[in-house]
């Protein structure tokens, strides 16, 4: 059989444990799947949904969103002071993705611009992931900024 091998990396840096409890997690039907959800203790409900990109099945885009009806759009902003724990859920829901989808080569993710800061080229959100991606991801990924996008990229290897 030929072709390329391709070799799994941890995501996270070893020893990675979490120093906020994450939100109880609704796991997709299958092991394998994309779509996760949660609920905060202020009630309101978010969906985490993993979409591959279209030029490589090994690339994955992270959409994340608040599903309550109380806000106008997705993304809304929604300061309840639930953010740390928010983020916590979503990098445990990135940590089961992967265990299930070990061969990824990238993730990327993007934050909405909050009311009167659209003029920035990257949110405060977007900064907000690169620090903790910074924080957290394993040293054989490359983590950057492209616009107002955080690429998390496995490097060759």
């Amino acid at each position: 059989m030929s072709g390329t091998r391709h070799k799994t990396h941890p995501l996270f840096r070893e020893g990675f444990r979490h120093t906020i409890m994450p939100y109880p997690i609704q796991l997709p039907g299958i092991k394998t799947g994309a779509e996760f959800f949660f609920k905060t203790e202020s009630g309101l409900r978010y969906q985490v949904l993993f979409a591959r990109k279209s030029t490589s099945y090994l690339e994955n885009i992270v959409n994340f969103s608040v599903l309550s009806e109380e806000f106008e759009d997705e993304y809304s902003e929604t300061n309840r002071g639930e953010i740390y724990r928010v983020i916590a859920t979503v990098v445990e829901i990135i940590r089961i993705y992967h265990s299930h989808h070990a061969l990824s080569t990238s993730y990327e993710f993007s934050g909405e611009f909050k009311k009167g800061n659209e003029q920035r080229t990257t949110s405060i959100r977007t900064l907000l992931y690169y620090r903790k991606a910074r924080e957290i991801i394993d040293e054989s990924w490359d983590i950057r900024i492209t616009g107002n996008k955080v690429l998390v990229q496995r490097t060759q290897g």
